[in-house]
């Protein structure tokens, strides 16, 4: 009976042993600034916003252009030309309104869907890693970190991984 539980001790000891956990962390942000595609990101999304402004000016032309006809033939509208005019240039400020209200939110969508390549890139290179050095979890860098052992930081790792040219300090 002793052997029995000084065994099952052993065992658990073992077992207790060998689920220790190994954390790491890595700085994703400072990995997405270091990658060469984050500058094609950066020029689609430009471009992206440089198109949305242009469709922006086409509303707002279309708008002078209405007002300005309007204002023009106004005394030689009827009654319900005036309110089919009006209504017509009121929708046009409406949607120019939400179109302005929208485009920042938009910008930012097709930038979250030009970066998510980019994060599966990270993703895939961070499970490798996390695998060969056998890391049980994985923190992203924040600021609700308050110590940080910088030999468990996988970051630099990960670049090495992907490739990515690690900057010098200078």
């Amino acid at each position: 009976m002793k052997k029995i539980t000084i065994l099952i001790i052993a065992i658990a000891t073992t077992l207790q042993v060998n689920a220790q956990s190994k954390v790491g962390t890595i700085d994703i942000d400072y990995i997405i600034s270091n990658m060469p595609q984050l500058e094609q990101v950066n020029e689609d999304v430009k471009t992206y916003g440089a198109d949305l402004e242009n469709q922006l000016q086409v509303k707002v032309t279309k708008y002078k252009a209405l007002i300005s006809v309007y204002e023009q033939n106004e005394s030689t509208y009827s009654e319900v030309d005036k309110k089919t005019k009006q209504d017509e240039i009121i929708s046009i400020e409406q949607d120019i309104q939400k179109f302005q209200k929208n485009g920042a939110s938009l910008v930012q969508i097709h930038r979250n869907e030009l970066l998510n390549p980019l994060y599966k890139l990270i993703g895939d290179a961070l499970n490798a890693v996390a695998d060969e050095e056998k890391f049980t979890q994985i923190l992203t860098i924040t600021s609700s970190i308050a110590y940080l052992d910088p030999d468990f930081d996988i970051t630099l790792l990960t670049m090495t991984k992907m490739g990515i040219t690690i900057p010098t300090q200078e």
